[in-house]
């Protein structure tokens, strides 16, 4: 087995570097939390940390603003409790996705939760997985209301009725992974991903022996070296494969505020609370008293989402009122009009060598100037990115406030809004405003919200309905 290389990918067991001190990242499969696990990240980000934690857009943990790295005895409590696995070499894998909603959500066909849970039992016993890139990705998608087959991944399996079917991400960085036309029955999900893994690996192998450079070579790269059809074959060598005729990818089936508030669960009787966290934030004492609030009147779990947020799962009806008293005290909202659900930013400049802008801090400044100004009655999804990267959020948002360069002292904002009615759209969507200063962003913000809500034909439509049946240059205009 080759040794292991090194990667760029924060993770728990070697010192990543950051603008605001060390990083080191907790996988957390499936983003669910036991009130053990909760009490852990805590007391982590208090000895380590900077007394808070971020949530990314994979459901992880980042504890951030250390000044030294996590030491060893602390590790190996990680270990005992499930934070950190076994094997140092293949901890830094990408964490596994699923819908936050996995096994509780109304409209699921399958419950993804034992197929995370074996997935991750199989990387974290297996070290020469670590020859595999720190960015590989598996998404497992129930078919429920709030989806998450749309988020970047190298290998989705999605639901449709009592199967799953094979996508992967084969196109250009930051896209949706796309069907391959091949049907999965649950039994052969995990035996599949196996083989599809082992494929990968051996081509890794021979990659990396005739790069000099000997980077890890990631999926897509592997894919696109073999051809999808040729890594089919191969894994149809080691496992059988039913062929399908290809089909779209469904589309993510609710907003990512979908899930925030008081909705019911598929057991009767049941609801989960979802929490919006300012800017993926929470400060150790929210943290610890979600996982207070859980263990007294819900079954002791704390959902993260790909969405920064949070979930309370398992409440009953008669502890709807208590909990969100609670969460109201620990300066926490759970409404999904509520511009902390409303508003993504990455790390920002303190956080990130590759950002132009302070995210944060102006993605903070926005929300606390429109809070004095304007009420939301839909939901709307903000993202302030501080570079192409958009590490954030890969999918287009209804604005994205991109930062750009303007010198060594200076940087600004494009702004970009969803827009389907152009052939010039990029990933970011249609640029509207170029070259914005921070703090012109909250009026500007302002007058476009005010907008929106002056012009759309009902007080139900949309910020996309609202955009997609107008050209850019009706937009132009009438956002002002």
């Amino acid at each position: 087995m080759l040794p292991s290389l090194p990667t760029a990918c924060p993770g728990l067991f070697y010192a990543t570097s950051a603008q605001d001190g060390v990083l080191s990242r907790l996988r957390i499969p499936g983003g669910i939390l036991n009130v053990e696990q909760c009490a852990a990240i805590a007391s982590l980000a208090d000895q380590f940390g900077g007394g808070y934690l971020d949530v990314t857009n994979r459901a992880n943990v980042q504890i951030r603003a250390s000044k030294t790295g996590i030491a060893l005895e602390t590790l190996r409590q990680l270990q005992a409790v499930g934070l950190a696995a076994e094997i140092a070499e293949v901890d830094a894998i990408r964490n596994i996705m699923s819908s936050p909603t996995a096994g509780i959500d109304r409209q699921e066909s399958i419950d993804t939760r034992p197929f995370v849970t074996r997935w991750n039992r199989h990387i974290i016993q297996h070290p020469e997985l670590s020859v595999l890139s720190a960015k590989f990705s598996v998404c497992f998608e129930g078919g429920g209301l709030v989806s998450v087959g749309d988020r970047p991944n190298d290998i989705l399996f999605y639901a449709t009725q009592n199967e799953f079917r094979l996508a992967l991400g084969h196109g250009e960085r930051g896209e949706s992974p796309q069907d391959v036309g091949v049907q999965v029955h649950p039994d052969e999900c995990l035996p599949i991903l196996f083989a599809l893994t082992n494929v990968y690996r051996q081509h890794s192998l021979d990659l990396l022996k005739a790069d000099i450079d000997r980077r890890k070579p990631r999926l897509r790269e592997v894919l696109n070296y073999l051809g999808v059809e040729q890594y089919l074959q191969a894994v149809a060598q080691q496992i059988r494969l039913r062929r399908s005729p290809l089909v779209p990818v469904p589309k993510q089936s609710t907003l990512q505020s979908g899930h925030l508030g008081v909705q019911p669960q598929r057991q009767a009787g049941l609801f989960y609370q979802g929490i919006a966290l300012p800017l993926g934030r929470l400060e150790t004492y929210q943290l610890r008293g979600l996982a207070a609030l859980s263990a007294q009147y819900g079954s002791g779990e704390v959902r993260l989402t790909p969405w920064q947020n949070v979930l309370i799962p398992d409440l009953p009806e008669r502890s709807l009122s208590p909990v969100q008293q609670g969460v109201e005290g620990l300066g926490l909202s759970e409404s999904k009009n509520q511009l902390w659900g409303a508003i993504v930013a990455c790390s920002g400049k303190a956080g990130c060598a590759s950002s132009a802008t302070e995210t944060k801090q102006d993605a903070m400044a926005v929300a606390d100037y429109l809070a004095k100004k304007i009420t939301l009655d839909q939901p709307l999804n903000l993202h302030f990115s501080g570079c192409k990267k958009s590490c954030a959020q890969h999918t287009q948002s209804d604005i994205t406030l991109l930062g750009v360069e303007k010198g060594k002292n200076s940087s600004e904002y494009d702004i970009y809004i969803t827009s389907y009615n152009t052939e010039e759209n990029t990933k970011f969507g249609q640029k509207i405003y170029q070259s914005i200063r921070p703090d012109h962003l909250p009026r500007l913000i302002e007058q476009m919200l005010k907008a929106y809500q002056a012009h759309r034909r009902k007080s139900s439509e949309s910020w996309r309905e609202f955009t997609e049946r107008h050209t850019i240059a009706q937009l132009r205009q009438l956002l002002g």
